[in-house]
């Protein structure tokens, strides 16, 4: 096979002061990558760690079941460095398969923290008019792909009339899809995914049938389903980091409650000491980190651990970061409004990162931006 692979162009977009999602996208938008079949939300688990409790008696942390959140996975597991920061303060976890469910979970007070994809906390942020919440760290990086199948697609003129999956119309690879598509001179209908391409939208979970059964050419997939198409016979047309400088974009990130924030930094600041303890012990046992992982999910109601020829490429596919990434959220908010699936508005104060930057300073690592979007 003769993949295309498209030069990164280094291009500057010019900034953008916010974006509205449209009404369409209020609508439930699909998780980033999948390993469970449960539904949108689990049931909580209660746990607390030795020490003292801190300024709230109980925190409330949501995640996905994916590779993507293995900061989450791993960091609230038992034994696991978000716990022990967290101290005698109890902890409870929601697990969802869906960023809105987080977000209005998130917004009824039912959830404090929560590790959620870009465009949920965009769409959080946006519909509540700047009121609802602040990225507060970063997690993850990378960890999606465009996997074709080879007999009906080899190259990029091979896509014209092709069928292909994302996992639901607005979300973070459904844009990505379109913008690539528009740049490459593509015509497709943002709403109804008709025209040049014909963009499917299609949950993760049944994608892979969707690909057995012939029923789509491709997809544009976060990890493991990309991996997990791979070990079907799907190949590699494009690497989504390679659209990106140095092959870099968020994916994953945290965000807690506005409220939450302003009444118990001291609870945020432990999580996210968690989150850049969990990223470097991650960093450094990668093997281990693959076991932690994939017995969580095992462990998780409607949970399936992942094989090794699914998991191993997987998690080599995504990078654990503490820098949310601040400008390639903006570049693909720039992005869905050029394909048409977003409106403006402002954006300013969805970060605040005061926190992570002294946790990293403390630690001789170097402070990450927020793009002009923090807090004033």
């Amino acid at each position: 096979m003769t993949a295309f692979r498209r030069p990164v162009s280094g291009r500057t977009r010019r900034p953008l002061a916010g974006l509205a999602l449209l009404p369409l996208l209020l609508a439930p938008v699909a998780a980033c990558g999948y390993g469970s079949d449960a539904e949108d939300e689990e049931p909580s688990s209660n746990t607390t760690s030795d020490g003292p409790t801190l300024s709230a008696d109980e925190v409330t942390i949501g995640y996905f079941a994916n590779i993507t959140h293995a900061t989450g996975v791993i960091g609230l597991e038992n034994d696991g460095a978000i716990r022990e920061e967290l101290g005698g303060t109890e902890i409870s976890t929601q697990v969802f398969n869906a960023g809105p469910s987080a977000i209005e979970a998130l917004n009824a007070g039912d959830l404090d923290l929560t590790f959620i994809g870009p465009n949920p906390a965009i769409n959080g942020f946006a519909g509540s008019g700047g009121q609802s919440l602040r990225v507060v760290a970063g997690a993850a990086s990378g960890g999606a792909s465009l996997v074709v199948n080879p007999d009906t697609v080899s190259s990029l003129d091979d896509l014209a009339g092709k069928r292909i999956a994302t996992p639901q119309l607005g979300n973070t690879q459904d844009v990505a899809l379109l913008s690539y598509l528009n740049d490459q001179g593509f015509e497709v209908d943002p709403q109804s995914g008709r025209g040049d391409v014909s963009v499917l939208r299609i949950a993760n979970s049944e994608i892979p049938a969707a690909f057995d059964g012939g029923d789509i050419d491709g997809a544009w997939v976060p990890e493991p389903t990309a991996a997990n198409l791979l070990s079907r016979g799907a190949e590699t047309l494009l690497d989504e980091g390679e659209l990106w400088d140095d092959g870099q974009y968020v994916v994953t990130h945290l965000i807690a409650s506005q409220s939450f924030l302003e009444e118990h930094p001291d609870v945020v600041e432990a999580v996210v000491r968690g989150v850049v303890r969990t990223n470097a012990w991650i960093n450094e046992n990668e093997d281990e980190a693959k076991t932690v992982f994939n017995t969580a999910l095992g462990r998780l109601p409607g949970g399936n651990e992942l094989p090794a020829e699914v998991l191993d490429p997987a998690f080599a596919n995504v990078e654990f970061v503490n820098d949310p990434l601040a400008e390639t959220l903006l570049t693909g908010a720039e992005n869905a409004t050029e394909v048409g699936l977003l409106d403006e508005t402002d954006l300013t104060g969805i970060y605040d990162l005061s926190i992570l930057n002294r946790v990293l300073a403390e630690q001789d690592q170097p402070e990450v931006g927020d793009a002009g979007l923090g807090v004033g």
